[in-house]
C-alpha cells in the first residue's frame, strides 16, 4: 500500500518567506501573474521536504476572480490557471534532475500534481466556505457552470487529479462530481471542510456525505474522500463516523493548523477551547 504525503499550505509558505500573501484576494494565486518564480520556488520546497503530492496555487483562481482582480480577460485567466500546472510540473523536473540524492529519488513515488479547485464560498470572502450558507441561493448546475472554466483549464493543462477541497456541502460536491464526468478521464479528491466530529460544515451527516459522493461517482473518477480545513481533533472521530467506508474508497485528510473561523477575528486558535457555533 502507498501513502502519499501531500505538500503544505503555498499562501501560507509564501507568507513565511516574506511575501504578502495573506492578505492577497486570491490567497496566493495573483503570484501567477505577479511572481511565478516564487511558486515554483515553494513547490520545490516541498517536494525537498518529502511531499509527493504537489497541490496548485489555483484555490482562489476561479476565473471570474482572476478577471476581477488582476483586471484579465477570460482566456488570460483560463492560461494563468493552465500556468500553474506548467509551474508544478516544473518543479518536480528540477527536482528529479538536479536531486544529488539518487537513492532517496529511486525510492520515492513519482511526485503528481493536483490542480486546486476551491469552493464557490471561497470567492465570496466572507468565510462562506466554513458555513456553505451561500448553497441555498444557487443550484447544482449554477455551481458546475462557476467551476467548470477552472477545471477545464486544469484538466487540458495535464494535471494528475483534482483536488476539489474544502467543500463544505453535499450539494457542491455532487455538482463537482456531476462536472468531473464531463471529463471521463479525469481524477480527483474530494475534501470536505467539517465543523465536528460528524457534519461538515453545512451541517450534512459526513457519513451521509460519504456515501452519497460514491453512489454519484458511477465512472469511479474519485480516487479518495476525506477531510481538509478542519480542526485536527476532529479528523478521528469523522473517519470513524464514515468507517463503513473505508474499504471502498481511500480516505484524504489534511487538517489546519487548530483553528476556527469568525467572522470578528477570521482563523481564530482553539487549542483546548469550545468554537463558537458559527
Amino acid at each position: 500500500m502507498f501513502v502519499f504525503t501531500l505538500d503544505g499550505g503555498l499562501a501560507t509558505e509564501l507568507e513565511r518567506r516574506g511575501y504578502n500573501a495573506e492578505k492577497d484576494p486570491l490567497f496566493g494565486s495573483s503570484f501567477l501573474a505577479t511572481n511565478p518564480d516564487a511558486i515554483t520556488a515553494v513547490h520545490r520546497a516541498f517536494l525537498d521536504s518529502g511531499a509527493n503530492i504537489l497541490t496548485t496555487v489555483t484555490y482562489q483562481a476561479n476565473v471570474d476572480t482572476l478577471c476581477k482582480y488582476l483586471d484579465v480577460t477570460v482566456q488570460e485567466a483560463e492560461a494563468l490557471i493552465k500556468e500553474s500546472v506548467a509551474l508544478a510540473k516544473t518543479a518536480i523536473h528540477k527536482f528529479r534532475t538536479e536531486s544529488s540524492d539518487e537513492t532517496n529519488q529511486s525510492e520515492r513515488i513519482e511526485a503528481l500534481v493536483a490542480g486546486s479547485v476551491g469552493p464557490y464560498g471561497a470567492s465570496l470572502r466572507d468565510g462562506s466556505e466554513y458555513g456553505g450558507g451561500y448553497e441555498l441561493g444557487v443550484t447544482e448546475e449554477m455551481l458546475a457552470a462557476w467551476h467548470r472554466p477552472r477545471v477545464r483549464s486544469i484538466v487540458e493543462a495535464g494535471a494528475d487529479l483534482l483536488a476539489l477541497e474544502t467543500i463544505p456541502s453535499v450539494k457542491e460536491a455532487i455538482a463537482l462530481i456531476r462536472l468531473l464526468q464531463e471529463f471521463p478521464s479525469a481524477k480527483a479528491w474530494i475534501g470536505f471542510a467539517c465543523k465536528d466530529g460528524s457534519h461538515t460544515c453545512h451541517g450534512d451527516d459526513f457519513s451521509d456525505a460519504v456515501g452519497k459522493c460514491l453512489e454519484q461517482d458511477t465512472g469511479r473518477q474519485l480516487v479518495a474522500i476525506g477531510v481538509n480545513c478542519s480542526r485536527p481533533e476532529l479528523v478521528s472521530s469523522l473517519l470513524h463516523h464514515a468507517k463503513s467506508f473505508r474499504d471502498r474508497i481511500p480516505f484524504i485528510v489534511y487538517p489546519n493548523s487548530g483553528e476556527f473561523w469568525t467572522k470578528e477575528k477570521r482563523f481564530k486558535s482553539v487549542f483546548g477551547k469550545t468554537p463558537p457555533n458559527k
